[in-house]
């Protein structure tokens, strides 16, 4: 890594190493020397863009959501109905997880949820793809609903792309995404309002 390069590269570039770094060894067995030397820079030069190793997982953390988040928010802009949205935003988000599998393994990976600091970072990084997922659920619910739907929605693709994942399957990420969309939609269909009571002592 060339230190010549303008500052916002370089520290690109730094996130992008360590991305690996963190994911093929995990957060305490990586160290800062090991993406430094992996980075083709110094300590002294890491340590100008990150106080510390925690500080340099945070940033990634929010970079990596930050990406995801556009991808799918790109994908559905121009759908033109609930379901269209739905559909090519659960595919947008296993092509982002296909393309991205160490930045995956950051997120969703054991490293990150086994610190508080950074689990809390994580779920934040879920309450933003539920919040953006919840208005597209039209079924006439409330949004207390909408939301608990949402990460339903969250939750299961999740679930597959773990699967994926440990096991290394090589798939299909249009297909994968428009089957659990389908699936989805099959449930979002049989969404019925319900009011609230109180269960019984």
């Amino acid at each position: 890594m060339s230190l010549r390069l303008p500052a916002a590269e370089r520290r690109s570039l730094i996130l992008a190493v360590a991305r690996h770094e963190f994911a093929e060894k995990g957060y305490h067995a990586t160290s800062m020397d090991d993406i430094a030397e992996a980075g083709g820079v110094t300590k002294p030069v890491l340590y100008q863009h990150f106080d510390s190793k925690r500080a340099l997982y945070l940033a990634l953390i929010d970079e990596l959501a930050s990406n995801m988040l556009a991808t799918i928010g790109d994908a559905t802009t121009r759908a033109p109905d609930g379901r269209s949205k739905t559909e090519r935003g659960i595919i947008a988000y296993f092509e982002w997880m296909s393309a991205n599998r160490d930045a995956f393994v950051v997120l969703f990976g054991s490293g990150s949820r086994n610190d508080e600091e950074f689990a809390t970072a994580v779920r934040n990084v879920e309450r933003l793809v539920a919040d953006a997922i919840a208005p597209l659920i039209d079924a006439g619910i409330d949004q207390e609903h909408q939301r608990r739907l949402a990460y339903a929605l969250v939750g299961m693709s999740e679930g597959v792309s773990r699967h994926l994942i440990a096991n290394g399957d090589a798939f299909d990420p249009t297909l994968v995404g428009s089957q659990l969309a389908n699936f989805a939609w099959a449930g979002l269909r049989g969404v019925e309002p319900q009011s609230r009571s109180t269960n019984p002592r």
